[in-house]
């Protein structure tokens, strides 16, 4: 009932993590590849090794949560030769992150995936915005366009972006305009929204150190905007580009609003956070029930048609 078709491949159900979420270490990735879900992302890779920003950097609030992490990883090395050895194991395709710091760390890293029997979907980061004094690449839209054009000279791999939401219309017109210029695979929309801050109403403080208590927010709060980016892209890119829905998911209901606006992958961030891989086992559950009570047998049934007032 949940099959999803992308990029070729039939996977058991549209969930996955977002990068960035339980998937730093082997331990961690070896989890999400046993669970339920229906396939996994990797942690964004940087060149070499990040620490990232100082703690506390994520902090858990009742409707979400706010993070400023700085991009920790174990390197581009290490998320690689994990990739290498685990798709050899597997026919499900692996999806691969990188977040480097410049546009020529991402084009060093996306020649080495070019070079490598890597044979999954690349994610190529647009969306970085908790790195202290870096802008976002994909609010540049210029730069955007100027990376896009670098990449597509060599990479002929699987590709997606991921993107920052989005608050005007030009501007969802401006950036789909641009994707749809290259063979993208997907773009995914949301990352966090940039710069929130949270107070502890007990001692007026703020509850991240980073960037003086501003950091991206998750969870609940973002759904509405989530969503309409996900719609948004749907409704302006070409169609061989797939959306993967990305930013309050919590329940099968959000999940079935992310498909209805057009979405054809999901990822669950703050969330899993929150109870683990074992979410993916509820989540699928939910879904379907809603699919069963709707009279729905597949997700494409219903994918992408929502109604508007006339």
């Amino acid at each position: 009932m949940l099959t999803t078709n992308f990029l070729d491949f039939d996977f058991e159900n549209p969930f996955m993590n977002a990068s960035g979420v339980h998937c730093m270490t082997i331990k961690e990735l070896d989890e999400l590849s046993t669970s339920a879900a229906g396939a996994y992302i990797m942690k964004s890779a940087t060149p070499e090794k990040r620490a990232g920003n100082s703690e506390p950097r994520y902090y858990d609030v009742p409707l979400g949560s706010i993070n400023s992490m700085g991009l920790p990883n174990l390197g581009f090395e290490y998320y690689l030769e994990y990739a290498l050895k685990q798709q050899e194991n597997t026919k499900r395709p692996l999806f691969f992150s990188v977040a480097g710091m410049s546009v020529a760390e991402n084009i060093a890293m996306l020649k080495e995936i070019e070079a490598s029997d890597f044979a999954g979907v690349t994610e190529l980061n647009l969306s970085c915005p908790n790195v202290p004094g870096k802008p976002q690449v994909a609010y540049d839209f210029e730069l955007t366009e100027e990376t896009l054009n670098q990449v597509f000279t060599f990479f002929t791999k699987p590709l997606g972006v991921k993107l920052p939401p989005y608050f005007d219309m030009a501007h969802f017109d401006q950036m789909a305009e641009i994707l749809n210029k290259y063979p993208l695979a997907y773009v995914n929309s949301i990352n966090s929204i940039g710069n929130g801050l949270y107070i502890d109403t007990t001692s007026d403080q703020v509850v991240i150190k980073p960037k003086e208590g501003f950091g991206g927010i998750g969870g609940q709060y973002v759904k509405p905007t989530a969503l309409a980016n996900v719609r948004a892209f749907y409704t302006r890119l070409k169609p061989e580009i797939k959306i993967i829905g990305t930013g309050g998911i919590l329940t099968g209901q959000d999940a079935y609003e992310h498909l209805l606006c057009g979405a054809t992958m999901l990822q669950v961030g703050t969330q899993l956070q929150k109870e683990g891989p074992a979410i993916f086992e509820r989540l699928t559950k939910e879904l379907a029930s809603i699919m069963t009570l709707k009279g729905y047998q597949t997700i494409d049934e219903f994918r992408g048609k929502l109604k508007v007032i006339d």
